[in-house]
């Protein structure tokens, strides 16, 4: 069906492409056809062909495609697996990756537990060797050598460090089995005299006994500050002595036993006087002490001054007072005249000025409040300096002292703790000097300037009281003070003339600017040689 449908399609393209013939050309007409027929049975016999080959195409493209199919789909199920294969390689990856991961996290962790391990144990061997005896240092000082030359080593394994190591507990296991009963061992002492002798120690528990062989030497052993050898130390009683001596010789017997486990002999070692504790502050101690003996010197002398000033009893200022209100000036210089000590001699310059203002009177007595205030004083600066300056004396003594102390560290190191800590606290003493002078200084100095406080304050308030008296005193009041007589009545021009002088003082800064064209200030004017104008116009 579908060739016929072609054909038909065939020719009619045929016919669609062929021009309509003419009437002229009718006589061609059966040619024509014949040659048409021609054509078209070619065209269809070309068709027909080419539907062939097209048939063969598709049928070999069939007969291709399904192998092919078959190809991609092994091919697609090859590319699955390996994408598979590749997933699951990915996961032991990432699965490999964490696992190292976790296993350098615990090569890590062992090797801290290892450096741990080997900081305790060398932590435990200086325990160890801290708490040996002086008496058994001997004995385990080649093993405590060869485990300190293990640890310092770097060409040794950290089993073979340990191993060394563990030597420690075994010979501690050792030492305290053998202690159970007590320790005895041969060994050398130096006894009192500074000789080295031979003998035996007896260990018990914290306390070592020795008895050299001639019997000579017999006591506790101990270490001396400033030695490393083992020490006899002899016992007061005979019968401690006799004692020792059987317990060393037999291995039983009772045991005299020292309570402060040779640490009071140490204490007693390492005292000294006054005078060799203050030798070893150095140079810088002597002016510190200077200090000290002249501030107490001074401190003294000032308290001696101040405590025989006298003041003015209150029976005497009160009978001053009355003489005062009542307007009696002889009366007022008698009276006047009993009193003593500095108030004596303010209240005798007050007197001798009654009559005149109230303002001149005060500044008579302001004046020899001010002599006195500056004789009670005096010297007692010197103490606050010794205060202030000795704690900083003491303070160069010690930076002294500890750049010494530097000094012998990098020289010979730091080795020695004691040596280090002997520097250090002799570089110190000169701060506590310091502070010892300092702290006494500023007390004294304190009860010394409130001591003179008090007395100026006395003076003070009596200076008030009399000036507040001739003010309120009808005879030497102001009215008085203007007569110019304390004696007679205030004129009319006495009074006018005051009242001039008063309203002259008043306007005088007015007037100054108008004046000051007409008269020119001398240039050559010698200053006021009033000593107490400083002070009036402060």
């Amino acid at each position: 069906m579908l060739h016929h449908i072609n054909k038909w399609v065939a020719v009619g393209a045929l016919v669609a492409v062929t021009p309509p013939s003419s009437p002229a050309q009718a006589q061609e007409a059966p040619d024509r056809d014949v040659r048409f027929d021609e054509v078209a049975a070619g065209v269809l016999k070309d068709l027909d062909a080419a539907q062939a080959e097209l048939e063969a195409l598709r049928q070999r493209a069939l007969d291709e495609k399904l192998p092919l199919s078959r190809q991609v789909s092994e091919l697609q199920r090859q590319l699955l697996d390996a994408e598979a294969e590749r997933q699951a390689l990915r996961n032991d990856k990432n699965a490999g990756a964490k696992a190292l991961a976790r296993l350098g996290n615990s090569i890590a962790a062992r090797k801290q537990a290892v450096a741990f391990l080997g900081a305790q144990f060398a932590e435990y061997r200086r325990n160890f060797e801290s708490r040996l005896h002086i008496s058994e240092l001997a004995a385990y000082e080649d093993l405590l050598r060869e485990i300190t030359a293990a640890e310092e080593s770097s060409d040794l394994s950290g089993a073979e460090v340990f191993a060394e190591q563990l030597r420690v507990l075994d010979a501690s296991f050792k030492r305290l089995t053998d202690m159970a009963g007590g320790l005895r061992m041969q060994g050398q002492a130096i006894d009192g005299a500074g000789f080295v002798k031979d003998g035996t120690f007896v260990l018990l528990g914290p306390t070592a006994y020795f008895a050299s062989e001639d019997g000579l030497a017999v006591g506790t052993v101990s270490a001396p500050a400033s030695s490393l050898e083992p020490t006899v130390r002899g016992f007061a009683e005979p019968g401690d002595l006799e004692a020792a001596a059987e317990l060393v010789a037999k291995g039983a017997g009772m045991a005299p036993f020292d309570a402060t486990l040779g640490n009071a002999y140490k204490m007693e070692a390492t005292r000294e006087t006054l005078l060799e504790h203050v030798q070893k502050g150095g140079v810088i101690i002597y002016p510190i002490l200077g200090m000290a003996a002249l501030a107490a010197l001074v401190a003294v002398i000032k308290w001696l001054t101040l405590l025989f000033v006298r003041t003015p009893s209150r029976k005497a200022m009160n009978a001053l007072m009355s003489a005062v209100a009542d307007g009696d000036a002889e009366s007022a210089q008698r009276r006047v005249k009993e009193l003593r000590g500095p108030a004596g001699k303010m209240l005798t310059a007050g007197v001798a000025s009654l009559g005149r203002s109230r303002d001149l009177i005060e500044e008579v007595m302001y004046e020899r409040l001010l002599i006195t205030k500056t004789k009670l004083q005096a010297a007692l600066p010197f103490i606050a300096i010794c205060a202030a300056s000795a704690p900083l004396l003491g303070l160069l003594g010690t930076v002294t002292g500890i750049i010494n102390t530097f000094k012998q560290i990098t020289l010979f190191g730091s080795g020695d703790v004691k040596q280090l800590s002997g520097g250090i606290s002799e570089a110190l003493i000169t701060t506590k000097f310091g502070l010892v002078v300092a702290i006494p200084s500023l007390l004294l100095h304190a009860y010394l300037s409130r001591k003179a406080r008090s007395i100026t304050t006395k003076m003070e308030s009596a200076a008030v009281r009399f000036a507040n008296e001739v003010a309120m005193s009808d005879e030497f009041g102001p009215a008085a003070a203007a007569t110019g007589d304390r004696g007679g009545p205030a004129t009319p021009d006495a009074i006018r003339g005051e009242v001039t002088r008063v309203l002259s003082d008043m306007l005088g800064p007015v007037q100054e600017p108008a004046t000051s064209a007409a008269a020119e200030p001398e240039d050559d004017v010698a200053p006021s040689t009033d000593p107490a104008a400083p002070e009036l116009a402060s």
